[in-house]
């Protein structure tokens, strides 16, 4: 099942290839009228995002079963946490300021869209969906300490694209690595796909073509300034969880040891 037409080859291995692709077009400029105010304007998204996850939960729950029966989704249940997946990246795309175009009411956007996400039906361990909560955890890890970091200074990068109209190269390309590592955990979690979430720091490894026109993630290829940016980010998602984790007891004594710094648009993120 794809948003759009592109469908990768085969690169390196078919756990490479049964990934998810990620697919951002780069937009030559921002309009500062929608920069402004983007968190405003995608309220209404947020409140769609609300009902589809209440929504994705139930039917993930339906999938684990189906899918230790069946060693694979089941057609309808893919075909919906698909569709639910592409939603909440074009929204989260559009909120973390890589496309300028509004997204779409649509869990199947129009072919033009700048932001595609493609998965494809795929066989699953039956072992690995029996224990997927357990397995999770690393790359749940990993991505809520780049979501933090980014989200903890996502004022400044909110001014640096209100001010010149675009997004600096470095940033858009750590954004996209953030926001790419994101789609490929939350289809882990959704069991769309059998493939663990690696590649957040990039493609150079790997044995990749020509990239499209102005795709910035199709192949993800980093430059150094982006990379530490991306490291950055990770420091200060470390930085925020240590902060939690020292803060002075609560009224009823306990500590708070959860994640900070998540983005305001809780309902794109992923399910754990």
């Amino acid at each position: 099942m794809a948003d759009g037409q592109w469908s990768p080859g085969r690169v390196a291995g078919e756990a490479y290839v049964s990934a998810p692709v990620l697919d951002v077009t780069e937009p030559a400029r921002q309009r500062r009228l929608t920069v402004l105010p983007r968190l405003l304007l995608l309220l209404p998204h947020y409140v769609v995002l609300f009902f589809l996850h209440i929504a994705a939960v139930l039917t993930v729950i339906a999938g684990w079963f189906g899918a230790l029966v069946l060693g694979r989704l089941p057609q309808p249940v893919f075909r919906y946490l698909a569709g639910y997946l592409g939603y909440r990246t074009r929204v989260a795309a559009s909120e973390m300021l890589l496309v300028d175009r509004y997204p779409p009411f649509a869990l199947t956007p129009p072919s033009d869209h700048p932001v595609r996400v493609e998965v494809r039906p795929t066989d699953l361990n039956r072992l690995a969906v029996l224990f997927r909560l357990p397995l999770m955890i690393p790359a749940a890890v990993v991505q809520s300490l780049a979501l933090s970091g980014w989200w903890a200074l996502s004022v400044l990068w909110w001014l640096i694209t209100l001010v010149l109209g675009r997004m600096p190269r470095p940033l858009m390309e750590a954004t996209g690595a953030v926001l790419r590592y994101q789609v490929r955990f939350a289809a882990y979690a959704l069991m769309l796909t059998p493939a663990y979430p690696t590649g957040l720091f990039g493609d150079d490894g790997l044995p990749v073509t020509e990239p499209l026109s102005r795709s910035l993630t199709r192949p993800l290829v980093m430059s150094g300034a982006g990379k530490l940016l991306l490291a950055l980010f990770l420091l200060l998602g470390i930085a925020g969880c240590v902060t939690a984790s020292v803060r002075a007891p609560d009224e009823g004594g306990s500590y708070d040891y959860g994640l900070h710094g998540a983005p305001p648009s809780a309902p794109v993120q992923p399910l754990a």
